[in-house]
Order: structure tokens, then sequence, then C-alpha cells
């Protein structure tokens, strides 16, 4: 079993469509699920997970309605306006549907505290009372931001997107390490093996990306660690079968299983 617990499709122009933008070349047109198909069909690809890649509702309608029409879709990471009075109606609405299976507010691009506004707690309140997973698009600058979040929310389910895209082209560390380690100590934060070699500028080889990779292996474990491949923002730096082959090297044969499948099936209830 392989599921890609990451990836994304899109259509420019449309589902409210912002990005990519026309200086990404290799990435400004149109993705879909055969795309994938023919990119990944030897890797024996079992199911993936779509993830939003649009702050717009209509890109959630539009990804659900892709993953009710082709089985290789397990289910859907969608967005909706966490701070809106009424998220929560439209949280409680999005989760009837039983292919949602969790929310990414895109916070990358915010403030550190934005998702600790007190405004918002209806909206996360909402997002428990669904089961509804919360996915982290981060930076460094957010860890201590989220480690107080989920100290606030012990039963939300939490996993930290691409490893909390440390600053591997340049080389740091730190604090990161520390930060994802001090994240990590808390039981139910997951964390997807995915979306490094993008962070690794204009030379993403293994040597540079393992130091990141082995640390948040060792931290999570395969228990809570989950593969993804972000395609295709990872043809901005590799083909598929080349990210799955160097991760398939740092992790143990004994934890394949759960870093590429497993783990994702349980914490999206797959």
């Amino acid at each position: 079993m392989l599921i890609d617990a990451h990836c994304h499709i899109w259509r420019i122009g449309e589902n409210d469509h912002e990005w990519p933008t026309p200086d990404l070349a290799t990435i400004y047109r149109d993705f879909d699920l055969k795309d994938l198909m023919k990119v990944s069909d030897s890797s024996g690809l079992s199911g993936v997970v779509l993830v939003q890649s649009q702050p717009g509702e209509r890109d959630t309608e539009w990804l659900l309605a892709t993953a009710a029409a082709d089985s290789l879709a397990l289910g859907v990471v969608g967005w909706t306006d966490l701070a809106a009075p009424d998220a929560p109606t439209r949280i409680a609405a999005l989760a009837r549907n039983p292919l949602l299976k969790g929310l990414r507010p895109m916070l990358q691009d915010l403030p550190g505290d934005w998702i600790l506004d007190p405004a918002l707690e209806p909206a996360i309140a909402a997002m428990i009372a669904a089961d509804l997973a919360f996915d982290a698009l981060i930076k460094p600058r957010h860890l201590p931001h989220i480690l107080t979040l989920v100290q606030r929310w012990p039963d939300l389910r939490l996993v930290v997107d691409h490893g909390a895209k440390p600053r591997i082209g340049e080389g740091l560390l730190d604090p990161w390490r520390d930060q994802i380690a001090a994240l990590a100590e808390r039981p139910g934060i997951h964390c997807k093996l995915s979306g490094l070699l993008t962070e690794a500028g204009g030379t993403p080889t293994v040597e540079i990306v393992a130091p990141y990779a082995k640390h948040l292996l060792e931290v999570f474990g395969p228990e809570r660690l989950m593969w993804g491949s972000d395609w295709p923002v990872l043809t901005l730096s590799a083909d598929y079968a080349s990210w799955r082959a160097m991760c398939e090297a740092w992790v143990a044969p004994e934890d394949r299983a759960a870093v590429f499948g497993q783990t994702a099936q349980r914490f999206y209830r797959l």
C-alpha cells in the first residue's frame, strides 16, 4: 500500500485560482489526477489525499467533486474562512461530506500568532466537534504559536505540512530543530515528510535535505510521520519517483509500511 498524503490539483483561472502565478512556468498549467497517474504509474500508488491550494471555497467544492468521481482520491483537505462569523456553520456543512477529512487555513503567509486569535475559537471548536484534521501549513516562525494552539486544544488532530518548511536552502537547522522537537512531544501531533526539496533552494540534493528528514523521523517516529509528494509543486525540484526513492532510503524497511501508508490512513480516517 502506498498513500500519498499530500498532493494538489488545480485549473488555472478557475475555482478561486490565485496560485501558481505565471512566473512559475513549470507548474503554471492545469494539473489533474490523470497527470498524477502518469508520473506515478510505476509506484503502485493506492490512493491520495487532495489538499487545497487556493484560499477559496470553490476550490474545496471542486476537490470534493473530483474525489467523488475518482476512487484514487481517498479524501480532501479543504479550506474555509476560519475567521468568518458563520465559520462553525460552514464547517459543519462541509463535514457532512464524508470525503472531507480536514481543513487547511494556509497559515504560512499570515502573522505567526494569527491562529491564536480568540475570534477563531468557535471555528476550531467546530473542527474538533466534526472530527476534522487541521493541516498546519506553516513556517518555522509559527512553531511556538502552534505549540500554544495544541496546548489549548488537546483534542485537535493536527498535522504539520512539509516539516514546517525549515530553511534548508540557508543551511539553518536551528532553532527549527528544537522547536519541531518540542511540538513532537505532544503525542497527538503528526507531521508530513513532504515539501523539503522545495525548501532546499537551487541545490536540492540528498545530502542537504537528509539532516532535516532524519530529524523528523527521529522526533515523530513512523507512527506519526506520513509521506507526501507535494506534487506538482515537487516538479520544481525533482520528479515523483526520485522523491519517493530518496525518502525510502531514509526510512528503515520495517517502518516503511507506516510512513508510506498506514499513518496517513489512520490519521485521516481513510
